[in-house]
């Protein structure tokens, strides 16, 4: 019997060991900068200001996320553009959210002056923002391919899945999804 008693008891402690492990293990993960950036969804513009999706509560979000290396990111620009000035002065916000490495071992690093190079040769009128590696906006918004949009509603919530690549149907379809969410009251 007391065999049992101590099998028993080790397997308690055992048990309590692993909880304590995961535990901290959670604790830790979620104080990391890439956790913390997760949580508050704040970026970075490319002047060093912090800009927290958070405070745009209240107004439609539009994130085109891309990455100068991307040839794509080129035509991403002219609709981002688009959709900057059609909803120039309501409550919409548009912001270009570079994915570009900021480790210069990585093999998609840009410093930000290669960013802003991208951005002045573009004519990019929206607000760059950057998310080295996509650490926040790929993993929060469930985006799997770039370029892409996401739309968040003015409670900051997303509209619809991330819209993936570029073609003439999708961008006639993000228009209308961000003039249905200008219209919707919170």
């Amino acid at each position: 019997m007391p065999d049992s008693a101590d099998k028993t008891m080790k397997n308690y402690l055992l048990s309590v060991l692993v909880l304590i492990s995961l535990v901290t293990s959670v604790t830790f993960a979620a104080s990391t900068p890439a956790a913390e950036k997760l949580q508050t969804g704040s970026l970075q513009t490319l002047d060093g200001e912090t800009v927290s999706l958070a405070d745009a509560k209240g107004k439609v979000v539009v994130l085109a996320i891309g990455a100068s290396w991307l040839p794509l990111s080129k035509q991403q620009i002219i609709t981002t553009n688009k959709l900057a000035k059609k909803y120039a002065g309501r409550d919409v916000v548009v912001y270009w959210v570079s994915t570009d490495s900021n480790n210069p071992k990585s093999k998609n690093f840009a410093p930000d002056e290669q960013i802003r190079t991208f951005v002045t040769r573009n004519k990019l009128t929206a607000t760059t923002l950057r998310d080295s590696d996509g650490q926040y906006t790929l993993k929060r918004f469930n985006v799997d391919q770039l370029p892409s949009f996401v739309i968040l509603d003015k409670t900051g919530k997303s509209i619809g899945e991330p819209f993936a690549g570029l073609d003439p149907e999708n961008e006639s379809e993000i228009f209308q999804l961000v003039s249905g969410a200008i219209d919707k009251t919170l």
